[in-house]
């Protein structure tokens, strides 16, 4: 089929260069997802701030990719798709370029965090907005090698993200007489400028291709699910600081959230057109794989925040080294993940997604019991283990989450399953942190042994930061046994079928 088409309005547009375009700007906001974890200590040191604050860029940024996904659905039928694509973008642009030149300054690091929520909430709007473009821009026969391009762009930052990071911090960069200084803001030039490329074509090749309906939002359903999910993530994000038995910055928090979260749905139930249709739930095999997903998500986002600062700041390796330490499980991943879409097709949901769990946990106890001596390279094929496990249950848990719900279902169970996933990597990366601060927090020596002994206040320091990561690994490695035991209860062929039916009814 060529490649001239025609949009909503009758006009015609160039298809492949319209995708081509909302691609690479998917991808520039793809990588700020996993930018960060290689640049922490870097943080860390230039903001003067500890671990957990430091995470508090990830952990937000996550969690405000997972409440625009909801709403994008609504934007994606209230506003023409040009117009709202310039936006988005825009807004993505603007959040970047604040990051990028934020004061190294301890009273400015909110503004860096409340700019990558910025960046976040345009990067929640982008990804589902490039999937719904394919859909209505390919008929159903050509969509794959589209969707295909979408996996690898999306699935791949995590391999391209630590590493350029580590490269752009280890050294200065010359090119074309411009030199890139080895600084952490550098880290943000390269998506900035693919954003500014974008934009300046995107008038001339962007059309309106996805029809419009007069919906409505429901802002109630809105504030309770970001006010719920915000306080539910902060009460996490304060255990380092404050301890659990805090009334006031954790516990309290935690339990409001859950209330405010519980509220909102109540309030799906009863809604005819629900902002996020919770109802999908009555398919226990959606609910079960959603739980499985949850589950290897913040098992994956928690370590994979981690290792990076252990690298570093255990080992004493440079930002570059950290980076390729952990390529090859980034790289595995992308690999392995279109081959577990044909062992899904061979074996099934159940058999491939319990061996993916098995080998998660096996490539997981490790780092339960790691010290500050162990090589680099039982790092890095451990974390490799790891990524396969991960790339052995995603692909065929979302299918099949997929597959449990009848075609018309399909949009709100994307929808609901995408939310999920990023609420779990938000919790799961806060959750690890805090936990690792908290422990070193508690375990590290008084400050006048480093003046009366630096020897044995060093070792005291690496003790405690080890006693931290342990337990962080350990809680990563209790997430992967989670979902091993929530497989059991997936379905077969068969029954996955006629619960299908009997849902549809």
């Amino acid at each position: 089929m060529t490649n001239v088409q025609t949009d909503i309005h009758g006009k015609t547009y160039h298809r492949l260069a319209l995708f081509m375009l909302i691609l690479i700007a998917t991808l520039a906001g793809s990588l700020m997802q996993s930018t960060l974890g290689t640049a922490l200590p870097t943080l860390m040191d230039k903001f003067s701030i500890n671990l957990n604050t430091a995470q508090q860029a990830t952990t937000w940024f996550l969690l405000a990719i997972g409440v625009m996904v909801p709403v994008s659905s609504y934007l994606v039928k209230r506003v023409p798709t040009k117009q709202l694509t310039l936006i988005t973008y825009l807004v993505l642009l603007a959040g970047i370029s604040i990051t990028a030149f934020t004061p190294e300054e301890h009273d400015m690091w909110w503004l860096f965090v409340v700019s990558r929520v910025v960046a976040a909430a345009a990067v929640g709007v982008a990804m589902p907005l490039l999937q719904i473009i394919i859909v209505n821009i390919y008929a159903a026969s050509e969509r794959s090698v589209a969707m295909g391009l979408m996996g690898l762009v999306v699935g791949m930052s995590p391999a391209i993200g630590p590493t350029l990071t580590g490269w752009i911090l280890d050294r200065d960069h010359h090119f074309l007489g411009i030199t890139l200084a080895a600084h952490w803001q550098t880290i943000f030039y390269i998506p900035m400028v693919i954003l500014v490329i974008v934009l300046i074509f995107l008038p001339f090749f962007m059309r309106d291709v996805i029809p419009n309906e007069p919906v409505k939002l429901d802002w109630p359903s809105l504030l309770l699910s970001s006010f719920g999910f915000c306080l539910f993530l902060l009460g996490f994000t304060n255990v380092s600081s404050d301890g659990w038995s805090s009334l006031t910055t954790v516990d309290g928090p935690i339990v409001i959230g859950l209330i405010l979260i519980a509220f909102f749905v109540q309030r799906q139930l009863k809604l005819e057109e629900p902002f996020l249709d919770v109802r999908v739930f009555k398919s226990r095999e959606f609910t079960v794989t959603t739980i499985a997903i949850a589950a290897v998500m913040m098992a994956m986002m928690g370590v994979e925040m981690m290792l990076p600062t252990y690298l570093q700041n255990v080992h004493g390796m440079s930002a570059l080294d950290s980076g390729l330490t952990l390529l090859p499980g980034a790289l595995f991943l992308g690999i392995m993940s279109p081959l577990a879409g044909l062992l899904y097709s061979k074996a099934g949901t159940k058999r491939v997604a319990f061996a993916g769990l098995l080998v998660l946990a096996a490539g997981t106890i490790p780092f339960a019991v790691i010290t500050e001596s162990t090589p680099s390279i039982i790092i890095t094929l451990m974390y490799t283990v790891r990524m396969i496990g991960v790339a052995m249950v995603l692909m065929p848990m979302t299918t099949a989450a997929m597959d449990a719900l009848p075609k018309e279902k399909s949009a709100d169970g994307t929808a609901v399953n995408n939310t999920a996933r990023q609420l779990a990597s938000s919790v799961g990366v806060a959750l690890l942190t805090s936990v690792t601060q908290d422990v070193i927090n508690n375990h590290k020596p008084a400050a006048s042994l480093k003046t009366t002994d630096p020897i044995a206040y060093a070792d005291k320091v690496i003790n405690a930061s080890m006693d931290g990561f342990q337990l962080a690994f350990t809680v990563g490695l209790a997430f992967a046994v989670i979902g091993l035991v929530v497989v059991f209860f997936l379905k077969n062929k068969d029954q996955q079928e006629a619960e299908r039916r009997e849902f549809a009814k």
